[in-house]
Formats: C-alpha cells, structure tokens, sequence
C-alpha cells in the first residue's frame, strides 16, 4: 500500500531488580499491569488526531520476559512514531500499584520501519532490538530509531565478547599497579590494580572498550576473580622481596558483588594467597549500594570484621547518599577525578571536593583524590585536608616489576 510500518520494541528498565527484592509474584503483577495499562491506553486518539492511527491500526504483544512490541502498520508519516513512543514512556512511568506497594518502571524503546530497516519480520525485529539495547547504552529509559551503524557496533561487540572469551583462556590480561600517597609527604600507603588487555591483533585494548562488554555478558565475573587474586599473589611476591606494601585496591562491579557467592570467592583469594585480609581493598560502585539486600550487607560486614576495607570509587558521581554509606561497611571514598580536575579554580569542583572531604572526616572515613595531575591540585587537597592522593603527578600506571621499584624506595 506503500505505507510506512513501524516495529516498536520496549523493553522494561530495571525489571530484574523488581524480581530481585519485591519477589516474582509481584514481578508478574506488574508484567500484568503493564499489559493491562497498554491494552486500556494504546488508542490512536490518545497519541495524535489521525484517522489512520485508530484502535485496528494499532497492535500490541508480548514476546516474553519484559519485552513487549507495538507494531504500527498503516502509518503515512514516521514523524508520528516519535510522539507515540514518547508517549509510552510517559505512560508507563507513571507509578504501578502492585498490593501495597507502589512500583515504579521505566521503559527503552528500540524503533524499526519498514521498508527501510527491513522488509520481514525477523529483520525487523532484530533491527528494533538492537536500537532498543543502544537505547539502553544511552542511560534508558528513551527511545532510538534504527541505524545501519548500530549493526555494525552489535557485530564489533559480538566480535569482542567472542575475543575476550578467548583471551580468558590464553591469559591475555595483564595488571598494572598505580601508587596511593599520603597527601602530607608522599609515602605509599597503597596500590591499585588495573586491568588491561593485550589483544593479539588490536595490541592494548583501553578498559573503556571491554569492560562494558564484560558487564553485559557475564564475563566479568570469571574476569574481577583473575584480577582479584593476581592482584593479591603480586602483593605476597613483592612483601617477599623485602618491597612493603601496605595495601592493594581491586576494583570490584556490581555482578560480582551479586553472584551466587562473592563473599565465599574473596576469604578463598585471601586464604589461596597468604595475603593479610587486611591489606585488601575493594572498590565499590555507588550503584552497588542502591541495592539494600541485608544479606549482601551482611555477607560484606563479614569481611570488614575479617580485615577487608571497602572503599566507594568515584565519589559523587552516582547516587551519592549518607544513608548508603551508613549501612554499608564503607572504611574510604574516593573522590572521582571529574572534580579533582577543575582544581583549585573551578568553585562548583572546590565546593564539591570539599564537601566530600568534610563529610568523610566526621564519619570517621579515609578518603582519597584520584586523578591528581599537578601541583596546583595537590596543595588545594592538603589544604582541604585530603588523606591520600593518586595520580599522574605522582606515578602513571606500571607494569608490576617497575612498581617494585618505587615500593622499596617506600616514598614519591
């Protein structure tokens, strides 16, 4: 009829964590609603006054999971989709009603038309789902229409995720290790562990690019427990050439925090190495703290009482909140390096940085400034009464055997 027709895949933001800490009934009672709210609300006339955009010209379903299609199929203007889907968000979050408790969703929508992303089923549909999930890459909870482009990135990620499979199995990881100083006279107090990935073909591939993709496939779990324990077997390697190292910080995600048995998989890493339990730090992520599973609270304040400090990474940047550190067995916050690097002339980032520093001290925290690249920023953090500082200034990150070196002098 050379109409326009359009595949709306949506996709719930933030379904599992209903699942997770309300239960899977109440996770079906809001699948239930959802399609209830669809069914009542998807009406043409509630989007735009247009005859071709009546009840019959509308058609909803449910593929599974907590995906749902709308498909538009007598569509004369693709200007119109836009509208309708900014209108499905809109509906949608608006609060659910589950019981006694008040549930609210929010919703990413992945777009294809027909003719021009597709001219079947499938391929439309997978084109809609691959908008979707770039929709999701772009913070959820909006809407992206399809792009050959987006193709092209889902085969280089599947590529990637197929390569770091691989490089698990090849031990193609290396860490490097950055100094932590004391702000008053350069004496290391620490190290961080960082991952890199020396990738036969593409030589080091940045974290930026593989992380994510770990994230989402799972890898990282495999991956954070390498880190971990190579981490924790170099740190026994130096003590045993006679370097002191009083501390070494992994950077730990939220997946691993919630598998299965994270806090069995650290006491075997402390146990396996011979390191003290003491001398581990993990670096949490704000939005691991938005979770309050008691257990998982309970499991890490098992490991604090053992030795293992927990430190938020990027402080001030997520859901920063006293009542998360309060509950958490936080012992140091890291002060993200976006307001080190304003230091000392932007106020906003002067404000901020000491703020954090002020709030830390009176809860009886550590806290540490990473990225730290001059001078100039550096005597602002001692004035502010910073306790540890790390960054360029003081050391880039190197490879273990060069670290060593600085270890035995004690001081940067």
């Amino acid at each position: 009829q050379g109409r326009v027709v359009a595949l709306l895949f949506l996709d719930l933001d933030g379904f599992k964590r209903v699942n997770d800490t309300l239960g899977h009934s109440v996770g079906d009672q809001l699948l239930q609603a959802v399609a209830d709210r669809l069914k009542e609300r998807l009406r043409g006339d509630d989007f735009v006054a247009r005859p071709a955009l009546d009840e019959s010209g509308m058609h909803l379903a449910r593929l599974g999971g907590d995906e749902f299609t709308v498909v538009l199929p007598h569509l004369e203007d693709a200007q119109v989709v836009g509208l309708i889907a900014d209108r499905l968000q809109a509906m949608l979050a608006q609060p659910f009603h589950i019981g006694s408790q008040e549930v609210t969703v929010t919703s990413s929508i992945g777009i294809a038309l027909f003719p021009g992303d597709g001219d079947d089923a499938s391929t439309l549909l997978k084109h809609a789902d691959t908008a979707m999930y770039h929709a999701k890459s772009l913070g959820r909870n909006n809407w992206q229409l399809y792009d050959r482009s987006l193709t092209t990135a889902a085969i280089r990620r599947l590529a990637l995720e197929n390569d770091l499979r691989k490089a698990i199995e090849r031990d193609e990881f290396r860490l490097f290790y950055q100094p932590q100083v004391l702000a008053a006279d350069g004496t290391i107090v620490g190290v961080e562990a960082l991952i890199r990935w020396q990738h036969p073909e593409h030589g080091l591939v940045s974290p930026g690019d593989f992380i994510p993709v770990a994230e989402e496939s799972g890898l990282i779990v495999p991956l954070g427990e390498w880190v971990m324990r190579t981490a924790c077997r170099q740190l026994v390697d130096w003590q045993e050439r006679g370097a002191l190292v009083p501390r070494v910080a992994v950077n730990i995600s939220a997946t691993q925090v919630r598998g299965a048995d994270f806090i069995g998989a650290v006491s075997s890493v402390i146990d396996e190495t011979g390191i003290g339990a003491d001398q581990l730090e993990l670096e949490l992520t704000e939005s691991i703290l938005m979770d309050p599973d008691l257990r998982r609270i309970e499991g890490l304040s098992r490991l604090r009482a053992r030795g293992v400090h927990f430190s938020i990474d990027d402080f001030g940047t997520g859901y920063s909140s006293l009542s998360y550190v309060k509950r958490f067995p936080i012992s140091m916050l890291k002060i993200d390096q976006s307001f080190v690097r304003g230091l000392p002339d932007s106020a906003n980032d002067a404000g901020i940085t000491t703020a954090i520093i002020a709030m830390a001290r009176s809860l009886g925290l550590e806290v540490i400034a990473e990225g730290v690249e001059n001078a100039r920023q550096a005597d602002f953090l001692r004035r502010a009464q910073c306790d540890k500082l790390q960054g360029y200034l003081f050391s880039r990150p190197l490879p273990a055997a060069e670290v060593e070196q600085l270890l035995l002098q004690g001081r940067i």
